[in-house]
């Protein structure tokens, strides 16, 4: 049969096609077959009236075939349900428009294919490497960084974010004259002389101001708490 000769002369090409997924988690022989399946299905489903070549109908869909045994038996880590559903819709697209298109379709033309956002296509496109992700313990190439050093470290603002968070909608409310006293002795590093000297009061009063600010914010912060 026809469809048995081209199947037999292009399992060369599954083989490529399978070989470049190879290590990612999924044995190689099982690729391979996988490969095959995509094969005899572009095969059978292939239709030369668009005037495309096979291969540019093929290739796309052995891919396709690929990935959509990764999505399902190749997660390491699992991305979001609707990443992982949208994977498969995805596959089934690009060899679609593939054949329509004569190339690969860009992920602005599959989000408008199946009508969804283009941020989930190119999430979903992202997700491969869910399947196999490296180790932290991974030696680095040559003239490479490894892993670990590529890691953010602790930053020593992140326990006073909250705080800041909390406290930026109340400090909008103060007055000028009480922002700049706290503004002064809080992030300026300011003694109460200096700031008695800048608003025009004496240091005792700076002292009673900043207590009394200082109070206010609390039982604000406690009503907002309590609500």
């Amino acid at each position: 049969m026809l469809e048995d000769e081209a199947i037999r002369l292009n399992m060369g090409v599954a083989t490529e096609i399978a070989r470049r997924y190879h290590g990612r988690g999924i044995a190689g022989d099982d690729l391979d077959q996988v490969a095959y399946l995509g094969l005899v299905k572009a095969v059978r489903g292939f239709d030369p009236s668009h005037g495309s070549d096979f291969l540019s109908f093929a290739v796309p869909t052995m891919r396709g075939e690929i990935r959509r045994y990764f999505r399902d038996f190749g997660w390491t880590i699992r991305p979001p349900r609707s990443v992982q559903e949208l994977q498969s819709k995805i596959t089934a697209a690009e060899g679609e428009l593939y054949q329509a298109l004569g190339r690969s379709p860009r992920p602005s033309e599959l989000a408008e294919h199946l009508g969804v956002d283009l941020e989930l296509v190119v999430d979903s496109l992202a997700a491969n490497g869910c399947f196999a992700p490296m180790s932290l313990d991974a030696p680095p190439a040559d003239g490479e960084s490894g892993p670990v050093d590529r890691l953010g470290g602790l930053d020593g603002a992140f326990n006073s974010a909250e705080a800041r968070v909390a406290l930026q909608p109340l400090l909008r409310k103060l007055s000028p004259r009480e922002r700049k006293i706290i503004e002064m002795r809080f992030f300026g590093g300011c003694t109460q002389a200096e700031i008695g000297a800048e608003v025009g009061v004496t240091q005792m009063q700076v002292s009673r101001l900043l207590a009394r600010l200082l109070l206010r914010l609390r039982q604000q912060l406690e009503s907002t708490d309590a609500a």
